[in-house]
């Protein structure tokens, strides 16, 4: 199985601890850091994708919350695959980080929440992206920077242990989903160029 980058940390402390309380024939504890080993593995998993036809790809997995014709919003349960992905291709012109709340993120208050927000120029126009956190962890994990040109589909990021994502849809195409859809990044087309 793939793993995100920058997730053995995350994953090799809980396996070492397995081993060290198994070792000191701690069978109780050493059973709940497996437990804990097999969520980090699970979580950080980090899948191939190939888009499902052309268009703006869904730049997060989850659950559609927010579908309107200038913006899409993914929430991410932790059973969701955390990387992000772009959803155009194009050039970073800029990464802001921005505090803000630690609301839970399937709210649309959670927009107000801890943030970065990427700027991508297309062929279509600017785009914002918003890697927004949730109440637990809070981490976001940028892979590019400004300057960098990313292709429809690479993986720019992570947040970890629930959270959403906001892309603006550019002006001349339509909506794909609606509220309530299951998207996955780098694979679900959200919108299209109108004819």
């Amino acid at each position: 199985m793939k793993l995100a980058k920058g997730s053995t940390p995350w994953v090799s402390v809980p396996m070492l601890l397995t081993a060290f309380l198994a070792a000191a024939g701690n069978w109780y504890m050493s059973a709940v850091a497996m437990a804990s080993f097999a969520f980090m593995l699970f979580f950080h998993r980090d899948p191939d994708r190939i888009p499902l036809g052309e268009g703006m790809l869904s730049p997060a997995d989850g659950k559609v919350v927010l579908a309107t014709p200038e913006r899409v919003a993914v929430f991410m349960s932790p059973s969701n695959v955390h990387v992000n992905r772009a959803p155009l291709d194009g050039l970073v012109q800029d990464i802001e980080y921005q505090k803000g709340t630690h609301l839970p993120a399937f709210m649309n208050r959670a927009a107000s929440n801890q943030q970065s927000r990427m700027h991508l120029e297309t062929d279509d126009g600017e785009i914002q992206l918003r890697q927004i956190t949730g109440t637990l962890v809070r981490k976001i994990v940028c892979y590019v920077e400004p300057g960098d040109r990313v292709a429809r589909g690479e993986r720019i990021g992570m947040i970890r242990f629930g959270s959403r994502v906001e892309v603006s849809i550019p002006e001349g195409y339509r909506l794909k989903v609606d509220r309530g859809d299951k998207v996955r990044a780098g694979e679900t087309v959200i919108a299209v160029r109108s004819s």
